[in-house]
């Protein structure tokens, strides 16, 4: 399936600076077709911003039939432009990465499902509300979620979200020590132990046993918190180191084989939670509706 690109700047209230946000989307292109709809998914990015193995990622999902939205997460410190994989892109990147608000985050997460419930391209079964929708009903929320290293961990929180129906992190940084954010003191596992997981969607983990920014024993806790909050999770640990699948500048990481067999795994679980209209979600008997 083709595809096509484009961008929203997006108005936010916590960038001290007044700065929108840049929220590119990347959606199938059926020409034949100009009234046709599809899932949404949102897709976080590294701590580079939305760079070329980022855009080709979201690419990948958006061909299988989703329309995707990829934010710009350094609004507060910079344009929507990828830093570089060099040294001072890094150091920027995990710089900023600890300045900006953890509230901050969570609103770009809200901003992007919201922009996603307003396009005409969207299957509609998407709620929210944002600057360019209009209120509408629908019985069913299903929007999906995915991210890798930051991005990865930004997923995981986007799943605290009722509206996400699926997230897929891949080897999320951060949850297991709670450093993410300003005052490196964030609550995602805490809100896990609280209960604000349960009966939410489907949470994918997947790590690399090679990861030296995700040791075993921070995998076996985040393993471990899922579990006994009941969770409903999939946890996956494969023979591989950080940024295994990133194509480009992943300094001899790339394990394209078992990217795209990961890849596989992550459109079931897509394909499955939101990409097939399940009609109204019962939890104990129960309706379950949103209204926008």
């Amino acid at each position: 399936m083709l595809i096509t690109k484009t961008y929203y700047d997006i108005p936010t209230k916590l960038d001290p600076n007044g700065r929108p946000i840049r929220i590119f989307v990347i959606a199938p292109n059926v020409p034949a077709y100009p009234n046709a709809k599809f899932p949404g998914v949102v897709c976080f990015s590294e701590i580079y911003q939305v760079t070329g193995p980022v855009e080709r990622f979201a690419g990948q999902i958006a061909s299988h039939g989703y329309v995707v939205a990829c934010p710009s997460i350094y609004h507060e410190f910079e344009g929507p432009e990828a830093l570089p994989y060099d040294t001072e892109g890094t150091d920027k990147g995990n710089k900023y990465k600890i300045e900006k608000e953890l509230a901050a985050y969570d609103e770009d997460a809200t901003l992007a499902i919201d922009l996603l419930c307003s396009l005409k391209n969207c299957n509609g079964r998407i709620a929210g509300l944002s600057p360019l929708s209009t209120y509408r009903t629908y019985s069913l929320t299903t929007c999906a979620a995915t991210g890798m290293c930051l991005g990865g961990h930004l997923a995981f929180r986007a799943a605290f979200d009722p509206r996400v129906r699926a997230s897929f992190c891949w080897f999320a940084t951060d949850i297991h020590s709670a450093t993410l954010g300003k005052g490196k003191n964030d609550n995602s596992l805490v809100r896990v132990r609280n209960g604000d997981l349960k009966g939410k969607g489907e949470l994918v983990m997947v790590f690399g046993k090679q990861d030296t920014h995700v040791p075993r024993e921070g995998r076996d806790l985040i393993r471990k918190t899922l579990e006994d909050a009941n969770v409903t999770a999939t946890f996956l640990e494969v023979q591989a180191q950080h940024a295994f699948i990133r194509d480009e500048e992943s300094k001899g990481r790339w394990d394209a084989a078992l990217t795209r067999s990961l890849v596989g795994v992550m459109m079931e679980v897509f394909e499955r939670t939101v990409g097939r209209d399940m009609g109204e979600r019962v939890d104990d008997g129960t309706k379950i509706e949103h209204v926008c």
